[in-house]
This record gives structure tokens, C-alpha cells and sequence, in this order.
């Protein structure tokens, strides 16, 4: 059973864009309807909280996040407002002098935490309440239920109108860079087809992706089903062995000398050749929801153990990049078992939701170059 397009998590990734501009506008109209409706006053605050708790996050649990932090600090910086304006007989300092007090401890304790948007929050409710500091209590209730009712209609339509989750966007990136890395490697490992890849792009692009990968975790972990920890390693593996990569493309192409001797090695290409379609094969059980179920074999670097360690340039000098080179290789295998390692442990990583979904839509999103794996026929070297 296939899922209908729209459902379709990969679809959905890749007009995330369009998507997101079409559920603002669409949360935007549902809170001008009930604030016209209900004929609410101040009703433009609940505009302006629609707005800012959906702002640029497209995904559901960036939103829940970002919606627990406005809630918390709209309903303390209220409560604090409340209490200040309800003090019986207050002197006229009693409300400024709260205020200021309340916003300075707010901002004290979330100072460079994750909680600074609450503390934002509670500063921007607080001040909404008491006014100029003679606020009357029923404009501070009103006020008070529009930063309330503009959040909770953002989150509703970002969790029930066609859901991005950060889990699924963490995926598709995951998958986008480990197509991009074999890309990589294919081209270092085969000069013919070299000139055909812009590496600087490429490595560029996975840069990027691995920096807003690291920007998801909060809003995946919000979601439930990858905790902190596991994503933190995944992209430290990410991250070491995309430079490993980088390496490669240096060391082959500027170490000349040594060229020679890298491709007298019987078998390497091979190995490199296995070890790019291993990487393909994991893009794609990521993408498609599937269990990891991948065998990365080690680079056997006694074989060409003489080789490497005899290599000499033409003025009789000890090459050593040879053996720096057969090393990168075998750094790049097991840094790639790792991973899959890392990723077969995850229970929570296979969907089921996603399998289905990858029956409709095999179309990868137009960023992402298509690498061929295990899953795919043989290709000819």
C-alpha cells in the first residue's frame, strides 16, 4: 500500500519550502477567522504570536519546541504580570520596579541556554500585561489569551497540515551527504571521471548540510525518536569522514610521485570501488526507512604493506605518502562501518511510514546526485 502524494514524506521534503509558506498562511487565515468570528479584543497579538512561533521552521518538532518555550514564558511572564497589577493598593513603583526585577531574573537564567526564547518571551508577555504600568486587568487578560491562542493555532496546523518532521528532514540530509561522500570518493578513485565533478561544490554542499543537521537536534529530540547523544555521533561521523575524503582528493591528486605506486596496488581500486557502493547501499536504506543491514569489509593493507613501505621518488628519498594514503582509505572503511554500526543500533531509525512511501516516490530531491549502491545494477568501472 502506497501513501497518497501528499503524505508522502519525500515529497513533502523536497516543497518543504512551498509547504511551510502555504501552512503560515493557512494558520494566519484560521486565526483572523476566530479572532473575527469571536470578535476578540486586541486581537492583533494573537496575528503576531501566530507568526512568531511558526516563523522560518518548517518542521514539527523545530515548532513544539519553539511553541513550549513561548507558552512557558507567555504564561509566566502573565502570571507575573497578573500578580503585579493585583498587588491591593500598590505604590506606584510596585509594578516598574517588579517588571524590572522579573525580567532580570528571566534573563539570568536562560543567559546562553536553550531556553533564551522563553526568557524572551516572558519579557515581551510581561511588559504586554501591565502596559505603561496602569494597565487595567481585564486588557491584560485579553492580551494575555491572543499570545495564547495565535501559539497553540501555529502548532496545530505545523503538527496536523501536512507534517515536515525534523526526524524525516535529518534523515534526507543524512542520506543527501552519504551520496554525496561516495560521489566524492567514486571521482577521486577513477581520473577518467574526475574532471566531470566539481569537488569544491560537493564538498561544500555536505559542509552545509552537516552544519544544518547540527542546527535539527533540539527539534528531533523534541519529536522522540533519536535522543541527543546518538545524533551527536552520528554527525561527528559524518563530519570526520568528510574530511577524511577531503584528504583523499588531496593526496591523490598533488601526490604525483607516489602515483605510480598507488596504482601498482593489485586490488585497490576494487576495494574502493566496494567501499563507494557501500556507501550508496546505506543512502538508501536511510532514505527509504529500511533496517541498516550493511558489511563494510577492511581495507587489507598488509598486501600492500612492501609496496607502500619501499616506495622511493625518482631522487632515491623515502616516499611516504603511500602509506599515508592506504591508511586514509582504511580510516574511511571503518569510519563508514561505524556509522552503520551507529545507525543499525537505533531501533527507532527504520520506518515503516517511509518504506511504504518509497513504493510512490523513488525521485531524489534535485540537490542530492544519485550514487549507485548494492541496490542498484552492477556499474561497469
Amino acid at each position: 500500500m502506497t501513501l497518497p502524494p501528499l503524505r508522502d514524506p519525500h515529497l513533502n521534503y523536497r516543497y518543504r519550502r512551498r509547504l511551510h509558506v502555504l501552512r503560515v498562511l493557512l494558520a494566519l487565515t484560521l486565526t483572523y477567522a476566530l479572532i473575527s468570528l469571536f470578535d476578540i479584543p486586541h486581537s492583533g497579538w494573537a496575528l503576531v504570536s501566530t507568526v512568531m512561533v511558526m516563523g522560518n521552521l518548517p518542521h514539527v518538532g523545530g515548532v513544539l519546541d519553539k511553541g513550549r518555550q513561548r507558552l512557558l514564558g507567555s504564561l509566566l511572564g502573565t502570571g507575573w504580570g497578573l500578580l503585579l497589577i493585583l498587588v491591593p493598593l500598590s505604590p506606584s513603583l510596585v509594578i516598574p520596579v517588579g517588571a524590572l526585577l522579573g525580567i532580570g531574573v528571566a534573563t539570568w537564567l536562560t543567559f546562553g541556554g536553550r531556553h533564551g526564547y522563553s526568557g524572551l518571551m516572558f519579557a515581551i508577555s510581561l511588559l504586554l500585561v501591565i502596559g505603561a504600568g496602569n494597565q487595567e486587568l481585564d486588557i491584560a487578560l485579553w492580551r494575555a489569551f491572543d499570545v495564547l491562542l495565535g501559539t497553540l493555532v501555529g502548532i496545530a496546523v505545523t503538527a496536523l497540515v501536512l507534517p515536515q518532521k525534523a526526524t524525516d528532514m535529518m534523515r534526507f540530509m543524512l542520506a543527501e551527504n552519504l551520496e554525496r561522500m561516495a560521489r566524492l570518493y567514486q571521482a577521486h578513485t577513477a581520473s577518467t571521471s574526475a574532471s566531470n565533478v566539481d569537488t569544491r561544490t560537493l564538498l561544500k554542499a555536505t559542509s552545509k548540510l552537516l552544519v544544518k543537521q547540527r542546527s535539527l537536534v533540539d527539534a528531533i529530540h523534541r519529536e522522540r525518536r533519536l535522543r541527543r547523544p546518538e545524533l551527536d555521533d552520528i554527525i561527528s561521523l559524518q563530519r570526520r569522514m568528510l574530511s577524511t575524503i577531503e584528504l583523499l582528493l588531496e593526496t591523490h591528486w598533488t601526490t604525483r610521485a607516489g602515483h605510480e605506486r598507488i596504482e601498482a596496488m593489485s586490488g585497490l581500486r576494487d576495494e574502493q570501488h566496494r567501499l563507494a557502493g557501500k556507501l550508496g547501499t546505506l543512502a538508501h536504506q536511510v532514505r527509504t526507512g529500511q533496517p541498516i543491514a550493511i558489511t563494510v569489509t577492511p581495507f587489507d593493507l598488509q598486501r600492500h604493506a612492501e609496496l607502500a613501505c619501499n616506495a622511493r621518488g625518482d631522487d632515491g628519498r623515502a616516499l611516504f605518502s603511500p602509506s599515508g594514503y592506504l591508511w586514509l582509505n582504511r580510516e574511511l572503511a571503518r569510519l563508514t562501518e561505524a556509522l552503520a554500526a551507529q545507525l543499525g543500533s537505533l531501533t527507532r531509525l527504520p520506518s515503516r511510514r517511509l518504506r511504504r512511501a518509497s513504493g510512490r516516490s523513488r525521485a531524489l530531491p534535485a540537490s542530492a546526485p544519485h550514487v549507485q549502491g548494492e541496490h542498484d545494477a552492477p556499474q561497469q568501472p
